[in-house]
């Protein structure tokens, strides 16, 4: 359903949320993503594009949400990488349509319209609070050395 590509972003996106003041390496996302870290910087920088992260380079440098959470749906997200595409007239250009969908094409532009909607009322602090114990496309293990833990406190030792 969704490219490969725009999922990296989702998980980029949603481990950015756990640490909404610090600055994440690409390399710090990377392995905690799972994502091929020549791979993500692509898609960081799509990110950056579409002003999701802000970004500072050198010593100390790496990126960050560019507003809250709680203002960046997934929708935002998948925009930014490859839109859900609508369907207004027939793919195919049959002159018989006459500016109206066919019942197969009428169907999936009523789901691509599902989706879009869906997408677009969840942000990422939805799913970051939906249940706290599994971060959302996130390596727990990974995520505790490299302090991405929500809103940026260290978990208490036990």
């Amino acid at each position: 359903m969704l490219s490969q590509t725009t999922e990296y972003a989702l998980r980029a996106m949603s481990c950015l949320a756990y640490l909404p003041d610090g600055l994440v390496s690409t390399a710090q996302l990377a392995e905690v993503t799972h994502v091929p870290m020549n791979y993500l910087a692509k898609v960081l920088q799509s990110l950056a594009k579409a002003d999701l992260i802000t970004g500072r380079r050198g010593v100390g440098g790496g990126y960050r949400l560019a507003r809250p959470a709680s203002e960046i749906s997934m929708l935002d997200v998948i925009n930014a990488i490859s839109p859900i595409e609508r369907i207004t007239e027939c793919p195919l250009k049959l002159e018989n349509h006459s500016g109206r969908l066919c019942p197969l094409h009428t169907r999936l532009d009523l789901a691509a319209q599902a989706l879009i909607e869906r997408f677009e009322g969840i942000t990422l602090l939805d799913m970051l609070e939906e249940d706290p114990m599994t971060r959302p496309l996130c390596n727990a293990e990974m995520t505790a050395r490299v302090d991405l833990t929500l809103g940026g406190s260290k978990p208490e030792p036990q």
